[in-house]
């Protein structure tokens, strides 16, 4: 949308690195199953313009276990708005620590078997 673009006006980086995040969490989340929390976030590049009007797909895959804590990339790919052709347009790491009901850290291994 408009709103979210950069002052040259390309898609705003910040939109797209909140949009991985979301990804990023909802994997986290199914996972972890309960909340999980990002913690961490780095290694950010942009490759790719997207234009206003394209749709946005984001993949994520956990890339490293810790004892609570899930690493994720999250890569973000435009489709344009009328056709078939792709760009891969974001790509970040995230880590996420998965919490418990008191919002204390709680291990991995008792969610993923």
């Amino acid at each position: 949308m408009p709103t979210d673009l950069n002052p040259y006006g390309g898609v705003f980086g910040g939109w797209l690195m909140a949009q991985m995040a979301l990804g990023a969490g909802s994997l986290a989340s199914r996972v972890g199953k309960g909340k999980a929390v990002v913690v961490h976030a780095t290694d950010f590049a942009f490759p790719g313009a997207m234009e206003v009007g394209d749709e946005l797909s984001i993949y994520c895959e956990i890339v490293r276990t810790g004892n609570t804590s899930l690493t994720i990339l999250a890569e973000g790919f435009s489709r344009e708005r009328n056709g078939d052709a792709t760009t891969k347009v974001s790509q970040g790491t995230f880590k996420f620590v998965l919490l418990d009901e008191n919002d204390r850290p709680r291990a991995v291994s008792e969610t993923i078997a």
